[in-house]
């Protein structure tokens, strides 16, 4: 069964292009002119992606994005801004609102084709894994959930990823360039910049809990999840 784009774009002419060449490209496509609707087709289908565009009529692609990141009913699922906001602010604030990925236009069909299936491919659920727990932080990836001395935390899907990693990986140092090898994978497309934003939405997320404490910057190297960590509350 071939998966399905929703594309949400205001610029009929864009949206018809995306549309067609995705089409050619094996996908389903659904096709939204504004946040409004897009949030109707939503209503009744879950796509396998969003591809969303930041300059809307009405709701904004940046707080039509936020909306899905704060629904459980689609806070799983993978969103691909796709805009022509090239500065690196506004990419922080798309990667900051829940987005998977950030994709400026002009933009060729073939990147488009690769970012998305890059996106699939790490949003496959992982089966058979083990749950992991360091000083009292339980991430089970089989339902998905953390929690952190008995508290539920809620992380988006590449935050959960990125735990997982660090999690099994305890104590080492990595890279952005290593950690965009382990948790993106095919990242030929994806800057080094998209790690600090990750990294600091889990800070966000585990912070509750105080199992924040556990991530590490180690200046000009890189990040670490120090398994020793007395800062973290044990609950």
């Amino acid at each position: 069964m071939p998966a399905s784009v929703l594309i949400v774009e205001d610029e009929p002419a864009i949206l018809e292009l995306i549309g067609v060449n995705l089409e050619h490209a094996g996908y389903e496509t659904l096709r939204a002119a504004s946040a409004e609707e897009a949030n109707r087709l939503l209503g009744e289908v879950l796509p396998d992606v969003v591809l969303l565009d930041w300059m809307l009529p009405g709701q904004s692609g940046l707080a039509l994005a936020r909306r899905l990141r704060g629904d459980a009913r689609t806070r799983e699922m993978p969103l691909i801004f796709l805009t022509a906001r090239a500065g690196e602010p506004d990419k922080v604030a798309g990667l900051e609102a829940g987005a998977d990925d950030y994709i400026t236009k002009p933009f060729s069909t073939k990147e488009l084709v690769a970012r998305i299936r890059a996106v699939l491919r790490r949003r496959k659920p992982q089966h058979g894994e083990a749950p992991v727990e360091i000083s009292g932080l339980r991430l089970d990836p089989v339902a998905h959930r953390v929690a952190g001395g008995g508290q539920a935390l809620a992380l988006g899907p590449t935050e959960f990823r990125l735990l997982h990693y660090l999690m099994t990986h305890p104590n080492r140092v990595y890279s952005r360039a290593q950690l965009l090898d382990e948790v993106w994978g095919d990242h030929v497309f994806i800057e080094e910049r998209t790690v600090d934003v990750h990294i600091r939405r889990l800070r966000q997320a585990l912070a509750p809990s105080g199992h924040d404490a556990l991530i590490e910057t180690v200046r000009g190297s890189g990040y670490a999840l120090r398994a020793e960590s007395a800062a973290v509350s044990r609950g």
